[in-house]
C-alpha cells in the first residue's frame, strides 16, 4: 500500500486554505490574500503547510474532493496539470480527443485556437496563480522576514524557499514554451492593481535559467520524496537549454549537456529503473533512482480528475480497466492518431503499449469511437499487482522529470553541436534505454544509426503522454509544417500544414484586454 509521508498537500488546515485560496477573473489575474502574512508565516510547520500548497497548486484545482471550492473562479476548475497535458498532447499525434466537441477542444484538436480558446485561457491563468503563491512564499521567507526564528528553523525555511523558487521557475518554463512572451511577476512586484510588465522570451529564458542554476546549488542532492531536489532543478534546466533555439534564445547545447552531466555524474543519477511499467504505476514512487521529480497523487485523500487520475483513466479501455487498476473507471476518451504507432514497428519493444484488438490505427472519423488504437502505458496497480480500494482517481505519481528523458536529452544536445561528450558516450546512453525497452542489447544502434531523426523517433517511444510531445514536434520542426503529417493535423483527414503561428499559444484576450502591456496580434 502506498504511503505519502511526506507534504502533506491534501491535508491543509484552514489556516493555509484561508491564506491562498484565490479569486481570479478577466480583471484580477492574481489572488487576493484573505489573511495577512504575520498571521500565518509564524512557525516553520505553517511555512510548511503553505510550501505544501504550492506543491498541490499544479495537481489540485480547489480545496475540496475533486476540486471542490476551486481556487480560480472563471476557470472550468481543472488542476494545473490537466490543462497542461491538454495543451501539450492533444494538437499531436500521440492524442486524439474523443469527445473533443463536448469538452471544448476543438481548437486543440485541429490546431486552430484562437485567444479565446478556454482550455489557453486556463492554462494562462493557472499558470500564473501558482507564481502568484510562490511569490508571496517568497517574500515572506527573506532573511529579515525570519530574523526572528532559531538558526535550525531559519535553515529549514531557506530551504523551501529554494523550493518555491523552483516551482516557480518550473511554472514560468511552461509560461515561455506556451506563451514566448509573457507577464513577469517575482517577489519584489507591487501588490495590488498593478499591470506586470511584458518580458520578451529572451529576458524570461534568462530569468529562468539564472534562477534554476542557483536553485540546483542549494537544493538537497537526496530529497525526502517528492520534495525538488537538484536533480529536479537541473532536469529543467536542460529542457529549457535544449529548446533555447525554438524560443529564439540562441544555441544552448553545451549548457544543456553541462545540465544532464551534473545529474548523472556529480549527482551520482546513473541507472534506469528496470522495469519501465513500474514508472507509470501506483508504486512508482517508489523509483527513485530514474524519477527525478514527481507531483504527488493519492486517491484517497487528495482526490482529483486531472494530473495522472486524467492520464491513466482517460486512456483506458474499459476491457483493460481491471488490468489497469482503474476498475469502472475507463473513460475511453484517449485515442493515438496514425501514424504514430508506426514508431513501433521492432519485435519486442516493452513500450508498445497499446490495445489493439479488432481495431484499425487511422481514424477515418474523428471522434468515432471504434476508431484508433488506446494507450495501456499507464496503470493504478501497486507492484503487488493489487489496485487501490478507492476508486476516485488513481495513486500513481506524475513524473515530470525522468533520468531516461535526460539521457536522451543528453545524446540530443550532442548532435546538435555539444562538444562535452562524444558520440559514443551519448549513444552509450541511448542504448541504455533501448536496452530496458527490449530487454537485452539486439537492438543496440551503430555509429550510421545515430542521428537526430532517430532520436526523434526514440523519443516518441520512450515519452508517450508525458507532456513533451508538442514540445519536442516544434523543435524537431513537425508540428506546424508537413514534414510529418496526422489524423486530422490542421482538421483535414489525412493531415495538412498549418500556420507556423501556431507553435505559440495566444495570450488569452480576457489578459490582454485587462493588463494593455499585454495586447498583441494572431
Amino acid at each position: 500500500m502506498k504511503r505519502h509521508k511526506y507534504i502533506l498537500y491534501w491535508a491543509l488546515t484552514a489556516l493555509t486554505a484561508g491564506l491562498l485560496s484565490g479569486c481570479v477573473g478577466d480583471l484580477d489575474q492574481y489572488p487576493h490574500i484573505e489573511k495577512s502574512s504575520k498571521d500565518v508565516y509564524t512557525s516553520v510547520q505553517n511555512y510548511r503547510q503553505v510550501l505544501a500548497k504550492l506543491y498541490g497548486s499544479y495537481v489540485m484545482s480547489g480545496q475540496d474532493k475533486g476540486g471542490g471550492n476551486k481556487d480560480i473562479e472563471g476557470t472550468r476548475g481543472f488542476d494545473y496539470m490537466r490543462c497542461y497535458f491538454n495543451l501539450q498532447e492533444l494538437g499531436t499525434d500521440e492524442v486524439a480527443m474523443i469527445s473533443y466537441a463536448a469538452d471544448n477542444q476543438t481548437g486543440l484538436s485541429f490546431l486552430s485556437w484562437d485567444a479565446n480558446d478556454v482550455w489557453v485561457y486556463d492554462t494562462y491563468y493557472r499558470i500564473y496563480y501558482t507564481i502568484s503563491l510562490c511569490n508571496e512564499f517568497i517574500r515572506n521567507a527573506t532573511d529579515e522576514a525570519i530574523a526572528g526564528f532559531s538558526d535550525g528553523d531559519r535553515e529549514q525555511i531557506r530551504r523551501m524557499k529554494s523550493e518555491a523558487r523552483f516551482l516557480r521557475a518550473l511554472a514560468y518554463s511552461h509560461a515561455l514554451d506556451l506563451f514566448r512572451d509573457v507577464p513577469f511577476v517575482d517577489e519584489n512586484s507591487t501588490i495590488g492593481n498593478y499591470f506586470p510588465p511584458k518580458y520578451s522570451a529572451q529576458q524570461i529564458f534568462d530569468y529562468i535559467t539564472s534562477e534554476l542554476e542557483d536553485v540546483a546549488l542549494q537544493l538537497p542532492v537526496q530529497p525526502e520524496y517528492p520534495r525538488a531536489g537538484a536533480a529536479a532543478a537541473y532536469g529543467i534546466l536542460a529542457r529549457v537549454y535544449l529548446n533555447a533555439e525554438t524560443y529564439g534564445c540562441g544555441d544552448h547545447y553545451n549548457d544543456c549537456a553541462d545540465a544532464c552531466l551534473a545529474i548523472i555524474e556529480d549527482l551520482g543519477y546513473d541507472e534506469l529503473e528496470p522495469d519501465y511499467s513500474r514508472l507509470f504505476g501506483a508504486s512508482n514512487n517508489l523509483c527513485t533512482g530514474e524519477i527525478l521529480f514527481a507531483f504527488a497523487v493519492d486517491n484517497d485523500m487528495a482526490v482529483s480528475w486531472g494530473a495522472s487520475t486524467y492520464i491513466v483513466c482517460a486512456q483506458t479501455h474499459g476491457s483493460v480497466a481491471y488490468e489497469l487498476g482503474v476498475q469502472n473507471q475507463a473513460w475511453e476518451m484517449f485515442r493515438c492518431r496514425s501514424p504514430y504507432p508506426d514508431f513501433f514497428d521492432e519485435d519486442g519493444d516493452c513500450r508498445n503499449l497499446f490495445y489493439t484488438d479488432g481495431r484499425n490505427s487511422k481514424l477515418e472519423v474523428f471522434g468515432d469511437k471504434t476508431q484508433g488504437y488506446f494507450y495501456k502505458k499507464w496503470n493504478n496497480l501497486y507492484d503487488d499487482g493489487t489496485a487501490p480500494k478507492t476508486t476516485d482517481g488513481v495513486c500513481t505519481d506524475l513524473p515530470i522529470v525522468r533520468l531516461a528523458d535526460v539521457y536522451l536529452m543528453l545524446a540530443e544536445a550532442r548532435l546538435r553541436g555539444s562538444d562535452r561528450v562524444t558520440d559514443n558516450v551519448a549513444r552509450r546512453y541511448v542504448n541504455q534505454v533501448r536496452r530496458r525497452a527490449f530487454g537485452n542489447n539486439t537492438h543496440d544502434i551503430s555509429d550510421i544509426d545515430f542521428t537526430l531523426d532517430f532520436i526523434f523517433e526514440e523519443r516518441s517511444r520512450e515519452l508517450a503522454l508525458e507532456m513533451v510531445r508538442r514540445t519536442d514536434l516544434i523543435r524537431f520542426d513537425r508540428f506546424t509544417t508537413d514534414k510529418y503529417l496526422w489524423d486530422y493535423k490542421g482538421g483535414a483527414p489525412d493531415g495538412r500544414s498549418v500556420d507556423s503561428k501556431y507553435n505559440v499559444y495566444p495570450i488569452p484576450y480576457a489578459e490582454q484586454t485587462a493588463n494593455p502591456n499585454m495586447k498583441q496580434d494572431y
